[in-house]
């Protein structure tokens, strides 16, 4: 493919994502939140919620989030990079399971997504305990590097 189709074939894939997350975000119930003025300041949930994630120069956007336990997030991670990553979230066993960064690919496992270079990925996880949880790239140097972030789960009022 040349490179004008496909910039073309990209734009029309992005468009469409973007109209069938938006069919299925009104179609079964999720909340959107996406482009946060105050990432800190909103808490999110209960419920089902949409949190869109951006990466961009290895780093996610936003990289903190509140959200009220039995909340179920459904993370759209947008890779704007040139470079494979992978959005990881839950507990610290988890994310020991994966510091070592050797899994290139994630299956479908809720909190476990890879996500190809300017592509997007989705996973959901559900918030059950209240405590501070991380989102990481694992994979060689990108957690060093300070690919990582946090979401503070809350009780429910």
């Amino acid at each position: 493919m040349t490179a004008p189709t496909m910039t073309r074939r990209r734009l029309w894939l992005t468009a469409v994502a973007a109209l069938a997350m938006t069919v299925v975000v009104s179609g079964v119930g999720y909340a959107v939140a996406s482009g946060l003025e105050d990432e800190e300041a909103t808490t999110l949930g209960p419920g089902n919620i949409t949190v869109e994630i951006g990466i961009e120069y290895s780093h996610f956007v936003p990289d903190r989030l509140t959200v009220v336990d039995g909340t179920r997030v459904r993370f759209v991670v947008v890779n704007g990079d040139p470079i494979h990553h992978e959005f990881i979230t839950g507990g610290a066993e988890v994310h020991l399971r994966h510091a070592s960064g050797t899994e290139a690919e994630h299956p479908s496992i809720p909190g476990e997504v890879s996500v190809e270079p300017n592509g997007t990925a989705i996973t959901t996880f559900t918030f059950d305990e209240p405590g501070i949880y991380e989102f990481a790239c694992h994979l060689p140097g990108h957690y060093d590097y300070g690919m990582r972030g946090e979401i503070e789960v809350v009780p429910t009022a």
